[in-house]
């Protein structure tokens, strides 16, 4: 495992702590069979994320570490704004690209209030700064505690260029003003224009 990957998986275990929302119950959702395949794109920063299915629209803003190595979220004082982990792929790009947000803040909804709620073949359109569109599917969606945040799943390589979207999900531990758990999705390039 890389020192980023490694230094990742100890940053990610806490890094949406400062997030919240509502809780997410029952089983993941199972794996979509994906039959379409989309060709990996180049690199060119995201700028704006748009989720139709559960009708999520956001700018992106580029997020890097935190002094503590933690990866740096969104600021929660604008809880409708979703970023982007700049160490990674951009999204279009081989790997896995990752987007995360907050499903709520100073009493608001998050933009990813409603993540909970999206299905495998939904999709998530991307646009780049070059111009294109890059478009994913739902492959799944996951709900796991913080503490076994699966780091490897979410940012280890990938033969195809996919998509992470995170937030925070589960009961609230008001000690630690924290969700316990984190939703994370999954998804695949399926298209891009």
């Amino acid at each position: 495992m890389s020192r980023l990957r490694a230094v990742l998986l100890a940053a990610l275990i806490g890094s949406l702590a400062g997030c919240g929302g509502a809780a997410v119950e029952g089983p993941t959702a199972p794996p979509a069979p994906i039959t379409r395949a989309g060709i990996a794109l180049p690199a060119s920063d995201p700028v704006e994320l748009r989720i139709p299915a559960i009708d999520a629209t956001s700018t992106l803003i580029p997020l890097g570490l935190n002094a503590d190595d933690t990866v740096e979220v969104p600021p929660v004082e604008t809880p409708m704004q979703a970023g982007w982990f700049r160490f990674g792929p951009t999204p279009g790009q081989l790997g896995p690209a990752v987007i995360l947000g907050h499903v709520d803040g100073g009493g608001h909804d998050g933009i990813f209030a409603r993540l909970h709620e999206i299905q495998p073949e939904d999709e998530v359109i991307v646009t780049r700064r070059d111009g294109r569109t890059a478009t994913f599917t739902i492959t799944r969606v996951a709900q796991v505690p913080k503490t076994e945040f699966p780091a490897q799943e979410v940012y280890g390589n990938s033969d195809a260029a996919e998509l992470r979207l995170i937030t925070c999900g589960g009961s609230f531990d008001a000690e630690r003003d924290s969700y316990r758990d984190n939703v994370i999705a999954f998804a695949t390039l399926t298209a891009s224009a």
